[in-house]
């Protein structure tokens, strides 16, 4: 549904500018609310005059003019959008944002974006079919952007072939079908615990595992990108959530992650535990550093909290609680053991045996596993479009608990 979504419209240098026109139009007949981000080439061949006439709201094309409402406009218009979606998309605009490079209004406020963003290519067929620009498109693809494919037809440079833009009503389309799609989270408030925990066996030595917590996070952003509140309990990780729907807690040890996740859950519609919680700690912690010697070092450890068995024996019947299964051998009798003995709704099996999944990758390989005995398998794939995966899953087992 379209009423009331922030669209961004990102126009970037080429003759098929024009039809942004159009696509502005359908947005705001579909009572969305539009701002426009356009490239300084782009102005060559649209005016502001139409732009701001069709969108109601100023241009952004300059990243210092002196009319911006605020001097960082890009991170205050993309925490305002929920869709961005840039049409034309150049070869040029493509490769900067597979890239990384941000040096003009548009690039810089993709940059600066992190939910939905749709792209309509739009340039000479020879460019289309050019290896770096497949590449990018193809990396951009992997990672959660929606390519919207250009038609094939006569350009505007005289060659035929593909890489003339869709046509404005199918790019509104494709957004409108996104925006429409089931799973929407607006409302509901969701648990998410992500990472390692460290348990301190002296001041400056700790027992932890290779988790980084990239999981967690693509599932927080994707919520979030939802519409979703989620509070994201965090322990030790480099990663950042920037999205305004994320309320984040940062812990280190598995008490601290079980004392802030029980306290939270029993407010919350959902929750769904990524974290590699370690299942002991020191049963002893000296105040002062353990001084190396000749002898033996035996630690005598004690087992933390079950921080998944306890959500799942306060668990009331409109909530939905929802593991992860990370094995190395009996995969499935592991995690279907897990599944029915922690009483979730349901649980993500991977396994350090597949390549590409596991500790460390951007990557991952999952088989998802339901207390109605479906199994969802999945190929190999980025961590984001599997974070997507399980949030339709969370979705569907929401709608059974409403």
């Amino acid at each position: 549904m379209l009423e009331g979504k922030n669209i961004i419209i990102g126009i970037s240098g080429g003759i098929a500018a024009y039809k942004s026109l159009h696509l502005i139009r359908y947005f705001k007949k579909a009572g969305a609310n539009v701002r426009v981000v356009a490239t300084e080439n782009a102005m060559w061949f649209v005016t502001r005059v139409s732009l701001e006439s069709l969108s109601q709201n100023k241009v952004y094309d300059k990243v210092f003019a002196p009319d911006n409402d605020y001097t960082t406009e890009h991170i205050s218009l993309t925490d305002w959008g929920d869709v961005f979606v840039v049409a034309p998309a150049t070869a040029n605009i493509i490769g900067k944002y597979a890239n990384g490079i941000a040096d003009d209004a548009l690039s810089t406020s993709l940059m600066a974006f992190d939910k939905k963003v749709f792209m309509a290519p739009a340039m000479n067929c020879k460019m289309y079919e050019h290896f770096a620009f497949q590449r990018n498109m193809k990396y951009l693809q992997e990672n959660g952007v929606e390519m919207i494919e250009p038609a094939s037809g006569f350009l505007a440079c005289g060659y035929e072939g593909k890489g003339r833009m869709e046509e404005p009503e199918a790019i509104f389309e494709a957004v409108k079908a996104y925006c429409d799609k089931p799973g929407s989270m607006h409302g509901k408030k969701v648990l998410i615990t992500a990472g390692p925990t460290h348990e301190n066996f002296d001041p400056v030595r700790f027992i932890g595992n290779h988790s980084t917590g990239k999981m967690g996070f693509a599932i927080a952003g994707e919520l979030a990108a939802r519409g979703a509140q989620v509070h994201l309990v965090a322990g030790p990780v480099n990663l950042t959530a920037t999205h305004p729907n994320i309320i984040r807690y940062d812990v280190v040890s598995a008490l601290q992650m079980f004392e802030t996740a029980t306290d939270l859950f029993p407010t919350m519609d959902a929750a769904i535990l990524t974290a590699a919680v370690a299942d002991y700690r020191p049963a002893q912690t000296p105040s002062s550093k353990i001084k190396r010697s000749d002898e033996n070092l035996t630690l005598s450890l004690v087992p933390n909290p079950d921080i998944l068995a306890s959500l799942g024996k306060e668990k009331k019947s409109n909530q939905v609680l929802a593991g992860f299964a990370l094995e190395t051998d009996n995969e499935m009798e592991n995690a279907l053991k897990k599944l029915q003995k922690k009483n979730l709704d349901f649980i993500v099996l991977n396994s350090l045996n597949d390549p590409g999944a596991g500790f460390g990758y951007d990557t991952n390989k999952v088989q998802i596993i339901d207390n109605k005995n479906e199994v969802l398998r999945f190929d190999l794939k980025t961590k984001k479009q599997i974070a997507a995966d399980i949030a339709d899953k969370l979705a569907q087992c929401m709608e059974r608990h409403p």
